[in-house]
């Protein structure tokens, strides 16, 4: 007879508050239940009382991992809004920054991920090596996390050529790094057998439930804002879509390993191009009008909406998080599964549940509901 199993809201195995509700059968996982919104935060509304310029640093609390990106995207979409161009030398060294954080990003997953396989001495080693990329982030930007490194017109600060160096002695290290993945999840290694055909999701199902990032192409499809929809300057670099078609935690993985070395690639051509001139300009009045930007955040596609009425607060803002569009493949992936496997499953998506949670709120007189975002 089919029994309820919850995970959460509050458990060691979830970083972050979320509560699964489990319907199993024996050991089988039949069906799933989720139920978001005990991190909401209302920061789409606070985005309505703050200027511009002080939505940065409210853009930047949405997601700490990928704190850098919410401002790149944010920063686009308004830059949109005032009819902005931003230097190319400002569009090269975001493209700098932001690979440099899909690398902290993709190699703290691996680090979650040796921890949830109880692979302790590659957690070990895979937290300690990761330390570099954030410690050359602190040197970039000033900080670890946070680092509030872009702004509306361009970038904050430059990288000169001492800092290159610094950046190319880390990155070439970074690739042992990644060799090192890449071993873990050979035909012989200990990651293979543990994640190999665990969480299959099928192309069609990543089509039809709208995945994005490594999550989509782990499923085969051929899918990255950074080549679809050119932003930066990564329309003007080179670099694979990574894709693998099986669609399990192991295809996932992979892409996920596979993509560090994109991303170094991507750094090295940026720093060996490197545009001379400005790194920001000074952004000028909204227009009133409807802003739309895109982004390809670690975990996949990050979109911004902006609505202006012409003065120096936007009048909405929305933000599409890419956890929120992945957060309904793991009911597809974890049915049938058997429920060892659920923490394992619900991990591969690298799901963010502070930055997807809405609230809704019923009035308790009228019935009538409305959806409270972020």
């Amino acid at each position: 007879m089919p029994r309820i199993v919850q995970i959460g809201p509050y458990r060691p195995q979830l970083v972050e508050p979320e509560r699964f509700e489990l319907i199993v059968d024996g050991e089988e996982i039949v069906d799933v239940n989720i139920e978001l919104g005990y991190v909401h935060r209302g920061i789409e509304r606070l985005f309505t009382t703050k200027t511009y310029m002080q939505n940065l640093a409210l853009a930047e609390r949405i997601c700490g991992i990928c704190s850098g990106v919410h401002t790149l995207c944010y920063a686009q979409t308004a830059e949109g809004l005032m009819e902005v161009t931003v230097p190319d030398r400002a569009r090269y060294l975001r493209c700098i920054y932001m690979e440099l954080e899909r690398l902290h990003s993709h190699y703290l997953w691996f680090g979650v991920l040796a921890h949830t396989l109880h692979e302790h001495e590659a957690f070990l080693k895979i937290m300690r090596e990761r330390e570099h990329v954030q410690d050359l982030l602190e040197y970039l930007t000033g900080n670890r996390m946070n680092y509030l490194i872009n702004t509306i017109g361009g970038v904050r600060r430059d990288i000169t050529p001492k800092k290159a160096e610094k950046i190319r002695k880390t990155i070439r290290e970074l690739r042992g790094l990644s060799d090192y993945l890449m071993t873990l999840l050979g035909d012989n290694g200990s990651f293979t057998e543990k994640t190999k055909g665990v969480g299959v999701l099928p192309r069609d199902k990543a089509l039809s439930l709208g995945a994005v990032g490594p999550t989509l192409r782990g499923s085969g499809i051929d899918s990255d804002v950074r080549k679809d929809d050119p932003y930066a300057a990564y329309g003007e670099l080179d670099f694979e879509v990574v894709t693998e078609d099986d669609g399990d935690v192991r295809a996932k993985s992979l892409v996920r390993a596979r993509e560090t070395y994109e991303s170094i690639n991507i750094i090295e051509q940026a720093l060996d191009n490197l545009p001379d001139g400005e790194i920001a300009v000074k952004p000028g009045e909204p227009l009133i009008k409807e802003e739309m930007g895109r982004a390809e955040a670690p975990r996949g596609e990050l979109f911004y909406y902006i609505k202006s009425d012409g003065t120096n607060i936007p009048k909405r803002v929305k933000v599409r998080t890419p956890s929120f569009a992945n957060n309904f493949t793991i009911i597809e992936m974890l049915r049938g599964e058997n429920l060892k496997n659920a923490r394992l499953v619900i991990e591969s998506v690298d799901p963010c549940f502070a930055c997807t949670d809405r609230v809704t709120v019923i009035d308790a007189k009228t019935g009538d509901k409305r959806i409270l975002r972020l």
